[in-house]
């Protein structure tokens, strides 16, 4: 399924969110994934503010390593939290990791390949690009 682009329009109103918000590459962001729903605002979108604290920017493709290494540092990403509508992840879901969690794990090497299309350009405040691009599926 080809991702559509997402544009946000706050129709001037502010609340921290950008108009049209932008990837690592400096497009519109795309879409990560509708199926499991994503984002801070569960809009399928790797979308922040300054009320997402954890910047939940990096679209991420699940591996098993990086599940395991998750729940090592106390966030079971696996196991479905049906109270909140959390599916629970399977290695190839797609999701919006929180930035410096992807950083972290790259520094352990178990940080998992990254759709940068859709990797919002707030990730570079904890992640380089050259990290980023380093496991990039959408680069040709």
């Amino acid at each position: 399924m080809r991702k559509t682009l997402r544009l946000r329009d706050d129709g001037g109103k502010g609340g921290g969110r950008s108009n049209v918000p932008r990837n690592v590459l400096g497009d519109r962001l795309e879409i990560c994934s509708i199926e499991p729903m994503t984002g801070f605002y569960r809009d399928g979108c790797c979308d922040t503010s300054r009320e997402d604290v954890g910047s939940h920017s990096v679209c991420a493709v699940m591996t098993e390593a990086f599940l395991e290494f998750s729940r090592s540092r106390g966030n079971d990403l696996s196991t479905p939290v049906p109270e909140f509508g959390f599916p629970g992840l399977r290695p190839g879901d797609r999701w919006c990791l929180c930035a410096p969690r992807w950083q972290e794990a790259m520094e352990s090497g178990q940080a998992p390949r990254v759709v940068l299309r859709a990797t919002h350009e707030a990730a570079l405040r904890h992640c380089s690009l050259a990290d980023l691009k380093s496991l990039a599926v959408d680069l040709a």
